[in-house]
């Protein structure tokens, strides 16, 4: 396993269980949303500045695992 994905939190009780940056609410798919419309890494990192470079880098690798269409462990909360 990916050790970024550590970053990752799946939690039922926190944004509906949705993948999320641990420790924010901050919605993996939203950081990729971001960067697939031609937002920068260091864009996004000025408009969430609670976020890191490696907790972006974790969305990318999530998003990766994901379209390999296998079940990514990430632990809950």
């Amino acid at each position: 396993m990916n050790p970024l994905l550590k970053r990752i939190s799946v939690d039922p009780n926190v944004c509906f269980g949705k993948p999320c940056i641990r420790g924010t609410r901050i919605w993996v798919s939203l950081i990729l949303d971001f960067l697939a419309n031609g937002t920068t890494i260091e864009e996004v990192l000025a408009e969430y500045p609670q976020l890191t470079r490696e907790d972006i880098q974790a969305a990318i690798a999530y998003g990766a695992e994901m379209s390999r269409e296998r079940f990514v462990e990430v632990a809950a909360g």
